[in-house]
């Protein structure tokens, strides 16, 4: 873990957005467009583990414990992720970090490695328009394409327009209620990360009310300047 190395002119892109405003759809186009890995930290601590990395095996110690991981533990996990060939292009973080601790302690370990955090997007929604969303929405089992009932169905009903699955479940909590109160408390969590990245001047909001194509263009600005800094 210690002697994990980054290349120096790939870009750490930090996706902030609350659950349904698009977040896996982008970052999955940039990733095609760019070479950028999408690195989740729920995935990489359960691939982790099932590898038997050190960290992996100081996080399982911790859940079989009933204990929760640590920031410490978790960054250690990215930053072994974050060294393998695959990511020599940049990568782009999805639900880390999510207090200004985890954003302090990701900062410093970028910087043993003479990295640091090129943007931190933030994908701004509209609150009644954004509980609309996620009430309609529903999910390839097999692949994982995301679809709604309003904004994006699939051409042939009831099969997957990416892999051809007929596998369409619904979340049981893509509810109006829920969305709401997932909302709410997704603000409540990032109040203090905007502040933290606007005062690192890496700061940048989206409108992700509109089109997916509109979002994706922007987004994809953004990372290119950042390419062309790094």
């Amino acid at each position: 873990m210690d002697g994990a190395t980054y290349p120096t002119t790939a870009p750490v892109l930090i996706l902030l957005g609350p659950p349904g405003a698009g977040k896996g759809t982008q970052a999955r186009m940039l990733e095609d467009k760019f070479g950028l890995v999408q690195l989740s930290t729920g995935d990489l601590l359960r691939a982790a583990v099932a590898a038997g990395t050190e960290a992996g095996q100081e996080a399982k110690a911790v859940m079989e414990a009933g204990g929760l991981v640590s920031d410490e533990i978790v960054i250690a996990i990215l930053s072994d992720r974050m060294a393998e060939p695959d990511c020599a292009q940049g990568v782009i973080l999805d639900g880390f970090p999510r207090t200004t601790h985890q954003a302090e302690a990701l900062d410093a370990k970028l910087a043993e490695a003479g990295q640091r955090v090129s943007a931190a997007i933030s994908l701004e929604v509209d609150p009644v328009r954004m509980v609309q969303r996620v009430a309609g929405r529903f999910t390839c089992g097999d692949c994982g394409e995301g679809y709604h009932d309003d904004f994006k169905w699939t051409k042939v009903p009831g099969v997957c327009d990416a892999c051809g699955g007929k596998n369409m479940p619904r979340r049981a909590d893509d509810n109006a209620q829920t969305a709401m109160s997932r909302l709410d408390a997704y603000q409540v969590q990032r109040a203090p990360l905007v502040v933290y990245y606007s005062s690192k001047n890496v700061l940048r909001p989206v409108d992700a009310m509109g089109s997916i194509g509109g979002i994706a263009a922007s987004l994809a600005d953004i990372v290119a300047q950042s390419l062309a800094k790094e």
